[in-house]
């Protein structure tokens, strides 16, 4: 088993929630970045002491799809700023080195490849990355559902050197082949070449069920090496009853599942650690409870 694990952070949304910061659909975590941004700070604080040695930008919601239009024109800029502001200080103030994610949405709707469309997507990705950029290490396109959508992030980040991770979120169930698929219904194999191409330093799937996540890290351990690439491979699944991951975003609140406890959830982690991922972390419903862990789990012991 690899012992160079690095540990993500877990869910803000769900954390705030249970914090008991404002918290409601459409706007999501991002309501807590205009109404009480100090529980945003609580939040990192709170996974950064747990273990996380990367945190990811609170800015997956600022976006006109759950802000709205309006809101997003007026105040979204300075909200992505504010985003990028608290995580940093909070990496700033952390013990141990913290490394802060810029986190880059699918812009126009989670779960949508149907939504994408590049020239109002490349607007929005552009004001993101714009008022992020000053407090970021690297940068996260995060639960991305086809590989035009990661084409676009690279675009739009052009020339910027700082590393670049991509992660998928995957359908619900294998195919009849038992292997994972992108929710475009693109296969891992083309998500690794297409990372690779990119220039990106790592493939992550995120934001789906931990069962169809061994398969899609196998696969991408299979390709990596096939290709002979030097590519990190992560994972940090959400805790979604099952039949919530076909809720689309804006939907309602998913329910939680019940056996995706810290230890439950470890299990699933240990699995894809041998199957060859070295970050691990969590999506919804994982909290700084699971992330200790994954940190007592992978990194107490060495």
């Amino acid at each position: 088993m690899n012992s160079n694990i690095v540990i993500l952070d877990g869910g803000m949304g769900r954390e705030l929630a249970r914090m008991g910061a404002p918290f409601r659909q459409p706007e999501w975590s991002a309501l807590a970045l205009m109404e009480a941004p100090h529980f945003v700070r609580q939040a990192h604080d709170a996974f950064i002491a747990a273990g996380s040695r990367v945190i990811s930008t609170n800015s997956y919601a600022v976006v006109p799809f759950h802000v709205g239009d309006e809101v997003f024109s007026r105040q979204g800029a300075e909200l992505i700023a504010l985003s990028g502001k608290l995580a940093r200080e909070a990496a700033n103030a952390a013990a141990a080195p913290v490394k802060v994610a810029g986190s880059l949405p699918p812009v126009l709707g989670s779960y949508r490849p149907d939504l994408f469309e590049p020239t109002k997507a490349r607007e929005l990705l552009a004001v993101l990355v714009a008022n992020l950029s000053d407090h970021v290490d690297f940068w996260l396109a995060e639960t991305q559902s086809s590989l035009a959508e990661v084409a676009l992030v690279r675009e739009v980040l052009a020339q910027d050197p700082r590393p670049l991770w991509l992660s998928f979120t995957l359908q619900d169930s294998l195919d009849e082949q038992g292997a994972a698929r992108l929710r475009s219904g693109e296969s891992i194999s083309e998500a690794v070449t297409a990372v690779i191409n990119l220039s990106a330093r790592a493939i992550l799937f995120n934001c789906s069920r931990p069962e169809v996540m061994a398969s899609a890290v196998h696969e991408a351990s299979r390709i990596t090496g096939q290709q002979g690439a030097v590519l990190d491979i992560g994972v940090y699944a959400n805790a979604f009853e099952p039949s919530d991951n076909k809720r689309g975003a804006n939907q309602g609140l998913s329910e939680m599942r019940k056996d995706t406890d810290p230890e439950g959830y470890l299990a699933f982690a240990r699995e894809w650690v041998q199957l060859g991922a070295t970050l691990i972390g969590g999506c919804c419903g994982i909290g700084p409870e699971h992330i200790a862990a994954l940190n007592q789990a992978f990194n107490l012991k060495k």
